[in-house]
């Protein structure tokens, strides 16, 4: 196992079951989203790029679909951080980059100039707003 992997691993194992944030809203935590090519699936878990599904761990999926509940709109590192690892990590601004740049390699057609998992320079990062109903 890498370096990289292993940190992965280990912050996957870190992440609390109780979320300090939910910024998804509870009545909409169910509904399939679907912007672009990439729908994801709450209620199943699951994540499709162009209709076939794509493994992610379950810390990515809670960051993509933290990501996709908002689209459009930048969210602050922290605030990120929070939702997705605990409010302890809110300073922690390693772990979004590392997990983001895992995430283009499984999303984007090319992760170098990515279409969806948008940085918002020296704020946060977005997920681009182009949404189709499914």
């Amino acid at each position: 196992m890498n370096m990289e992997q292993s940190f992965i691993s280990r912050t996957n194992r870190e992440v609390s079951s109780s979320r300090a944030i939910q910024l998804n809203p509870p009545d909409t935590e169910l509904d399939t989203m679907c912007i672009g090519d990439i729908e994801l699936n709450p209620a199943t878990r699951t994540v499709k790029k162009s209709g076939h599904r794509v493994h992610l761990t379950p810390t990515e999926f809670e960051l993509v679909q933290q990501l996709m509940s908002h689209a459009g709109r930048p969210i602050r590192h922290s605030r990120l951080l929070a939702a997705v690892w605990g409010s302890r990590y809110g300073l922690r601004s390693e772990y979004l980059r590392t997990f983001i740049c895992q995430l283009r390699k499984k999303l984007e057609v090319d992760p170098e100039n990515p279409q969806y998992l948008l940085t918002h320079s020296h704020f946060g990062y977005y997920f681009a707003d182009r949404q189709t109903s499914v």
